[in-house]
């Protein structure tokens, strides 16, 4: 039995939603009370108590779009890269470093994307993965990543044909071979999607291949109309707008998950909305790649289930929230937006997602839920309630304040250290190998 308490807590569960001096119990991988600390010591006197000093006790962060593989992206200079737009971004970083992805870096990336995430408070995370230099065995080796430290996780590989069917083939049969694994799974600690990379990459003769070959209970991970050429290209090539294209094709459905949607009409919405299709927003890439503002707020307003995610940016889900907050302010001229919208994708609709793949209720503190916590060192100088904790934690509160992390009711990280694995060693492997790669990519220099 382990206890957290002594803490300012935020169950995200409507009906207890704030509880001063509060308290959960674990066991085993289920939480079994939430209530004050008396309340809590009182009826398991022989727990494991971990006192958290009046500390801000909370559910865990939920990802719902993140590229582990981008990890060794950061600070990495690629001769000749020069963008001029989206695509030249596309191809002139991120598919010339998945080219390069040797198995063991892409295990070494899921290392330390995972440590980041458990010490930003991240405990289940959606991948979508791309290393067409060696697909077969690549979601394995996250899988095995994400086994060793601990960390919940639903992982794709980018179906894409950008370059040639062999290799596209291949990367059906990766996703088609790992859903097949996670299905046999029953930890409630693996799930997986088919990956497909967007419709600009994918044809006709894939996409059939996709559907024939699809196992069931599982939908799709696709970037959707994230540029202009998505849209510009589907329109061209199929007479056809990319969420029409996708509902032809039999894509969209309650277990799909659309990244981006940035180039999308009303009438495209309406039908993500009436498939009951998931859609996720990555406030910071889009941003980045200067591809525009989605239209998130419009629609978190038609009750599409629109989630958060950081597609490599950052592991740090506040941040990302910090900056959705802004984008929309910014783009609508409304100071008045994203003020509900952001945190009810962030805490509300992640675990929706989530919720699709993973059995035990996800992003909330109340008894039968999965025993996923968080503590975060924040003492707020104004009083906090049940009414304004978004407010402390949106302008109070990083990642980086995140103390200890609890995963399936195992602790992670106590205390700013993380005990599930040797952090300096596996650091000092991931530096080697980015090196690696960099020289790689670089021609050895």
């Amino acid at each position: 039995m382990l206890i957290i308490g002594n803490g300012r807590m935020i169950t995200r569960d409507a009906s207890n939603a704030f509880i001063e001096n509060g308290a959960v119990a674990m066991d085993g991988n289920t939480i079994v009370m939430v209530g004050t600390t008396d309340e809590v010591k009182r009826a398991y006197p022989d727990g494991e108590f971990v006192d958290v000093r009046g500390g801000v006790i909370m559910p865990a962060f939920i990802n719902t779009h993140e590229h582990i593989y981008s990890s060794f992206a950061r600070g990495l200079s690629i001769k000749g890269y020069n963008p001029k737009g989206f695509l030249d971004i596309l191809d002139g970083q991120w598919w010339t470093i998945d080219r390069h992805l040797t198995l063991e870096q892409t295990r070494l990336s899921a290392m330390a994307t995972y440590i980041d995430s458990i010490k930003n408070g991240v405990t289940t995370v959606f991948d979508h993965h791309a290393s067409f230099g060696h697909i077969t065995g690549s979601l394995s080796a996250i899988e095995s990543a994400a086994k060793e430290l601990g960390v919940r996780t639903c992982l794709c590989y980018e179906i894409s044909d950008r370059d040639g069917m062999d290799k596209s083939r291949e990367s059906v049969m990766e996703n088609v071979n790992f859903i097949k694994h996670a299905l046999d799974d029953d930890s409630d600690m693996l799930a997986a999607m088919m990956g497909m990379h967007a419709s600009f990459t994918i044809s006709d003769k894939t996409m059939e291949l996709c559907n024939e070959l699809k196992p069931e209970g599982v939908g799709y991970h696709i970037h959707v109309a994230e540029g202009i050429y998505d849209l510009h290209q589907c329109l061209k090539e199929h007479s056809k707008r990319i969420v029409d294209r996708l509902y032809d094709w039999n894509i969209l459905g309650p277990k799909t998950l659309l990244g981006h949607c940035i180039y999308i009409n009303e009438h495209e919405m309406d039908l993500i909305k009436e498939t009951d299709t998931m859609v996720v927003h990555n406030p910071e890439s889009n941003m980045g790649n200067a591809c525009g503002c989605p239209p998130t707020m419009e629609l978190v307003h038609k009750g599409i289930v629109t989630g958060l995610g950081t597609d490599g940016y950052t592991h740090d889900m506040l941040e990302s929230w910090k900056v959705a907050n802004i984008l929309h302010k910014h783009h609508l001229c409304d100071p008045n937006a994203a003020w509900g919208e952001v945190p009810k994708m962030l805490f509300e609709n992640n675990a929706v997602i989530a919720n699709r793949y993973f059995k035990k209720p996800l992003g909330v503190l109340r008894e039968g839920a999965a025993a996923d916590v968080i503590v975060m060192d924040y003492n707020p100088l104004t009083p906090m309630r049940a009414d304004n904790v978004n407010g402390h934690l949106l302008f109070g509160t990083t990642g980086h304040d995140v103390v200890t992390t609890v995963c399936n009711g195992k602790i992670l990280m106590k205390d700013r250290e993380v005990l599930v694995c040797d952090v300096d060693k596996v650091m000092a492997d991931c530096r080697q190998s980015a090196k690696e790669l960099a020289d790689d990519i670089n021609g050895g220099k």
